[in-house]
């Protein structure tokens, strides 16, 4: 099982997207797929279309690992209805706020890899949707995780928001989780017919070299209509879609080399 955190310092750049375009991708791949929502907002088990009614969320995982707890947060996602690949939720909840204090215990920041590691032979890939800060959720996130992908955009203060995420990384690594590395930086929304959104990719490009993954993202309609809908966007028509399934291929080849994960 290949765990990958999906990160950014900055909100409204387009984190959950990227966490559902790759579900979606692993989805199409059919690779046994589990999402950990742990961003407070909860974007991404409302994209996966879940119910949260009767079911414990990510709030009770945090409070207490326990088998009863984690098996109780995790639910099925529309997109395996009537289909053999699986692809499941572990709830978000605005409750997961009260485990977000700036100073976490070592043992709070150990407890999602607890939970996961209950799960070890169920699911080949884990994709944990953290919320856009380094406080002690991301920091949960990051020390159950393989590898964290940071999403960015190319905008005036991505590279500095890139440049401390990698720090942090770095620092958890050193600290807590030996294992723990960046899969890299991920460009979402570019357009690359702007002039400053090309010198801004310029500008990632010589800070970090080959940590900033191809393809970059662009934004498209279809992206969002697909993600409204609560469906895969490897599911929706047209050449947009299309288009954006493949860049998600494309990532999902990187985090199949990163874990060894057959394709």
């Amino acid at each position: 099982m290949f765990v990958l955190s999906i990160s950014s310092l900055k909100g409204g750049v387009g984190k959950t997207t990227v966490t559902l375009g790759l579900a979606s991708a692993a989805w199409a791949r059919g690779l046994r797929t589990l999402v950990v929502d742990l961003d407070p907002q909860a974007d991404v088990s409302t994209g996966l279309d879940v119910s949260p009614e009767g079911t414990g969320s990510i709030a009770d995982v945090l409070e207490d690992p326990s088998e009863e707890n984690v098996r109780g947060a995790i639910v099925r996602s529309s997109w395996s209805e009537g289909d053999e690949r699986i692809v499941d939720v572990m709830l978000g909840s605005p409750a997961a706020i009260n485990f977000d204090g700036p100073h976490p215990t070592v043992r709070e920041i150990w407890r999602l890899e607890e939970a996961l590691a209950l799960l070890e032979p169920e699911y080949d890939l884990v994709l944990v949707d953290c919320p856009p800060s380094l406080n002690a959720l991301t920091r949960t996130g990051w020390a159950a995780s393989d590898r964290v992908a940071i999403v960015t955009e190319p905008g005036l203060f991505s590279v500095a928001a890139a440049d401390r995420a990698l720090r942090a990384i770095d620092e958890l690594r050193r600290a807590l989780s030996p294992r723990l590395q960046p899969l890299g930086i991920i460009v979402n929304r570019a357009r690359l017919q702007s002039v400053e959104h090309q010198f801004r990719v310029r500008e990632l490009r010589d800070m970090f070299g080959p940590l900033v993954l191809p393809p970059f993202l662009p934004e498209r309609t279809a992206l969002q209509q697909a993600q409204g809908a609560a469906k895969p966007v490897h599911l929706w028509p047209g050449d947009s879609a299309e288009e954006m399934a493949e860049h998600f291929d494309r990532l999902l080849d990187r985090v199949q080399r990163a874990g060894r994960l057959k394709p």
